[in-house]
């Protein structure tokens, strides 16, 4: 059994941003060598969210009011959790709408995708550094 584990440090410039990560994916998967296995994508921050989707950019920006509707950031009064001094309550809900982890089988030395399907990393409380964890296991 061969396994890879790596990290992607992301530090977006806005509050808000979806990242395609899936070349990024596709690099490590090929590095480990493994030409049949699973590749878990995660991301390891409460606040952000790995999830597979089409990469369209009207999809993305429609996520992007769909969130903003279910959970909006302001007034940040209207969150309990933001009573403590903190102003991302949104940013926890929106990760637990978009998911936390993804997991891909690596068939053939390669992600085993459906149609159009691709890897995103979702920032919902950015201006920092985050990671994502890639872990790849198989033979």
């Amino acid at each position: 059994m061969k396994s890879l584990t790596e990290y992607l440090i992301f530090e977006v410039k806005t509050r808000r941003a979806f990242v395609n990560i899936t070349s990024d994916v596709k690099k490590l998967v090929t590095k480990s060598k493994v030409q049949e296995g699973l590749c878990l994508v995660n991301a390891m921050h409460i606040t952000a969210s790995v999830f597979i989707n089409d990469n369209e950019g009207g999809l993305l920006h429609d996520y992007e009011k769909w969130l903003e509707g279910l959970a909006p950031h302001a007034p940040t009064t209207q969150y309990d959790h933001n009573k403590t001094g903190e102003d991302n309550a949104d940013a926890h809900l929106k990760r637990q709408v978009m998911g936390r982890e993804v997991v891909i089988a690596i068939t053939n030395g390669e992600l085993d995708f459906g149609p159009w399907e691709e890897i995103f990393y979702g920032e919902f409380d950015g201006k920092r550094p985050k990671r994502v964890l890639v872990k790849i296991i198989g033979e």
